[in-house]
């Protein structure tokens, strides 16, 4: 049964964990970070949508799952690299950014939206996380290949992405947040991550691959749970195909039962 928000039209009530870490941080790749926050912010609000920042604060205020009621869905975005340990691994010295605040607040926030049925798209390391809140593992940084993922060094973080095309897989979730009835479709992507998923987690499906076989896409079969290993936020995109399926998933959000 609809909630009287969504019975009424109203604005679906969308939450997005904030980022933690500075934007003053000397690594250029965490202010992009922040950045690209707002920009998932602004498009979910032009999509129809309430959007809600969700703080640590806010999460111990009653409990994740007393925040989380109050929601129609929740965005994991971008940002710094997992902390290695949540998939038994010992980190690199090439992972950046691991915040165990991070960690633990998008953890908690996807988690108990997992559990009370409420749609969840993930963004870049969005996509990342619910691979390991499900069971799976990460690569921690990607060897150079046939398709390129980021832009090199130094310039990683503040120049141009990397692109490339992505087929979705026929009558996926991520193939109809880009206007898919029921066939796969084609999705220029920007690209810029140093890890990928590694062991895909049970429970969860891929739905589109990157020619070098990059995990690029993955689904729950049982709920409204997606993501994408790109940005569909990116600033570089022409305008209605940056919010088309933002707009896409705010109805997924307004009509859930």
């Amino acid at each position: 049964m609809q909630t009287s928000r969504n019975l009424l039209g109203g604005r679906p009530r969308i939450g997005v964990p904030v980022r933690l870490t500075s934007s003053s941080d000397p690594d250029p790749r965490v202010a992009k970070a922040n950045g690209l926050f707002g920009y998932i912010v602004e498009l979910l609000r032009e999509g129809g949508a309430e959007p809600v920042p969700l703080t640590a604060a806010g999460m111990h205020d009653g409990g994740p799952a007393a925040k989380l009621a109050s929601l129609d869905g929740v965005v994991l975005p971008g940002g710094g690299d997992l902390a290695p340990g949540l998939y038994g691994e010992t980190q690199s010295d090439l992972c950046y950014d691991v915040s165990h605040a991070q960690d633990e607040l998008d953890l908690a926030v996807a988690r108990h939206a997992i559990d009370a049925g409420v749609p969840v798209l993930g963004i870049c390391r969005g996509h990342q996380l619910l691979n390991v809140l499900y069971g799976g593992t990460l690569v921690q940084d990607m060897e150079p290949g046939m398709v390129a993922h980021r832009v090199p060094a130094p310039a990683h973080g503040s120049g141009p992405w990397a692109w490339h095309e992505v087929t979705v897989g026929a009558g996926s979730k991520v193939a109809a947040l880009y206007g898919s009835g029921s066939g796969a479709v084609s999705v220029k992507i920007a690209s810029g991550h140093h890890q990928a998923v590694a062991r895909v987690a049970g429970g969860l499906q891929v739905t589109a691959v990157a020619e070098d076989g990059t995990v690029e896409a993955l689904e729950d079969p049982e709920r409204w749970v997606a993501s994408v290993q790109w940005h569909p936020e990116a600033l570089e995109l022409p305008a209605g195909e940056r919010l088309a399926p933002f707009r896409a998933f705010v109805e997924v959000c307004r009509t859930r039962p």
